[in-house]
């Protein structure tokens, strides 16, 4: 039998320090051995019903119940007061095959595979390479669960794929202690699974397209994700670009993503009328602080795979530029700890001139982070033709009632399917200020107040937006969810309820979801 071990604490925190929170009880779940149960699907719903378990004690002791993963959220999306379920160790993975598939699937089979909770993304991307297989697109890095990226919405910076959580198929969900409790959740439209491979799994299916779409990004909060189907695709090359570039031809990009008439070309990465090809994935970095005309752009091509193809690690390892937090840490490293000397060096220093190149598959280009102390994120996502607007006020926000200890960056993907998923336009611009933690001084404004001044300048602008569900924002700003969703989160709710009973949607809600007023039961 699956073993869960716990802890009795006082509080919470998550990977970047972004608390403490409070918390009575944590749980640790480990499957049961090989040895004893060689079948990963016996290990598989053995688990499951250990998580019914500690559901009914949750639920018998009139507590909360919540799982986390790799606690990357930078707020308290992940967290309860009562008790948490740590997933890290529950991380089995199965392909699906061909006479597992409904027979109205229209995915190829090879594709599919289901990983269970606990799965991060660089366990993922293992599993798949080993089957000639990739993901689609990832975060920035690789260290979150699959089921919290799915669950918060992380993007990538995939122009023609999305998000994690939409090459998503189906959604394994435990939604109370009771045998019907076990539900596999997949769209009516697109079925996948059969219902005899539904049925070992020891669940009931739902195939139900409003109620898949609002669970997709269900913030935790639909029931513990026990298991997740992925659609992947055959192994690829990415080829990576770092290039200086004039902001205006990089806003002129952000704002008409017609990369084939741009002046902006790569040699090598042009059709055969010397045009410019469409990336796969375009990010800018702005300094807010600067006023060089120039910018840094990373652009990144799909290729075919093919073998052998330079190390691109010592390229990645060396990189400025591949993870924000970490580019601002190792400016700052030997500078005083003083924000405003920081940004006086800022603006008086020019980052440095790259021409990077590397090729690597996307397990590599999106690889280890490579910071994991006190940080900070604050990501918007914007109709990207409003992104240079967007960006222009918000970095005069920064300079002049700042400073803060940031850098802006933009990345570009596809719009999502998901009910509350914050990637809602048809091509969304997340305009992201990613940085080291501060404490409010006499001179510098709080995080919280930084956070409440960026939505209420964007209000004022008549701006859309949205805010990434793992990031800081000023969550208790009133309105905030109906402002950036409007009928949506009445639908999100209904749907909800639909699936939950009324005790299973107290016992799976939290501060996060009372605060941003999707509890209906608050």
């Amino acid at each position: 039998m699956a073993n869960t071990k716990s802890k009795l604490l006082t509080e919470w925190d998550t990977l970047h320090n972004n608390g403490p929170f409070p918390l009575k009880l944590l749980y640790q779940t480990k499957l049961e051995g090989e040895r004893v149960m060689p079948k990963k699907l016996d290990r598989y719903n053995d688990v499951a019903k250990e998580i019914q378990n500690l559901i009914r004690d949750s639920h018998q002791a009139g507590e909360g119940f919540r799982a986390y993963g790799s606690a990357w959220s930078m707020n308290n999306i992940a967290s309860h007061k009562d008790r948490m379920h740590f997933n890290g160790f529950m991380n089995l993975s199965m392909p699906i095959r061909a006479n597992d598939c409904h027979p109205q699937n229209t995915y190829d089979p090879t594709n599919l595979f289901l990983f269970e909770c606990g799965n991060t993304i660089k366990e993922v991307s293992e599993t798949l390479a080993e089957n000639g297989k990739s993901l689609k697109t990832t975060g920035a890095s690789n260290g979150q669960t699959l089921a919290g990226c799915v669950s918060t919405g992380v993007h990538g910076s995939a122009l023609d794929s999305g998000s994690v959580q939409d090459y998503v198929v189906g959604l394994n969900l435990i939604i109370g202690p009771n045998p019907n409790d076990n539900v596999y959740l997949e769209p009516k439209s697109k079925p996948a699974l059969s219902d005899a491979f539904i049925q070992t799994l020891n669940a009931r299916v739902i195939r139900d397209d409003d109620l898949f779409y609002a669970a997709l990004v269900g913030l935790g909060s639909f029931g513990f994700i026990h298991g997740i189907v992925v659609e992947a695709e055959p192994v690829y090359l990415i080829k990576r670009y770092v290039k200086k570039i004039s902001k205006s031809v990089a806003f002129e990009l952000a704002n008409t993503m017609d990369f084939k008439n741009s002046s902006f070309t790569i040699p090598g990465e042009t059709d055969a009328q010397g045009k410019s090809n469409r990336p796969y994935h375009y990010k800018v970095f702005i300094n807010q602080y600067s006023d060089e005309p120039d910018c840094v752009v990373e652009i990144m091509y799909k290729k075919p795979y093919r073998e052998p193809y330079p190390d691109p690690f010592p390229v990645i390892k060396e990189s400025l530029y591949r993870d924000l937090i970490h580019l601002f840490v190792k400016l700052a490293e030997n500078l005083p700890k003083s924000i405003p000397w920081l940004v006086k060096r800022l603006k008086d220093t020019i980052l440095p001139t790259v021409n990077e190149e590397t090729t690597g598959m996307l397990k590599e280009i999106f690889w280890d982070a490579p910071y994991q102390g006190p940080a900070f994120a604050c990501s918007f996502g914007i109709h990207h033709q409003d992104s240079e607007k967007a960006m222009q006020l918000l970095g005069k926000l920064t300079r002049d009632e700042g400073p803060i200890p940031g850098i802006f960056a933009l990345r570009f993907v596809k719009q999502t399917k998901a009910t509350l998923g914050f990637t809602k336009f048809p091509i969304t611009c997340m305009i992201e200020i990613d940085g080291v933690l501060w404490k409010k001084t006499a001179s510098i404004m709080s995080l919280e107040e930084y956070s409440r001044r960026m939505i209420q300048v964007l209000k004022a602008n008549n701006i859309s937006f949205t805010m990434h569900w793992g990031k800081s924002a000023d969550w208790e700003f009133p309105g905030l969810v109906n402002h950036m969703f409007s009928g949506k989160k009445a639908e999100w709710i209904a749907q909800r309820q639909k699936l939950l009973s009324p005790e299973m949607q107290v016992l799976f809600s939290n501060a996060f979801l009372k605060t941003v007023g999707l509890d209906a039961t608050a």
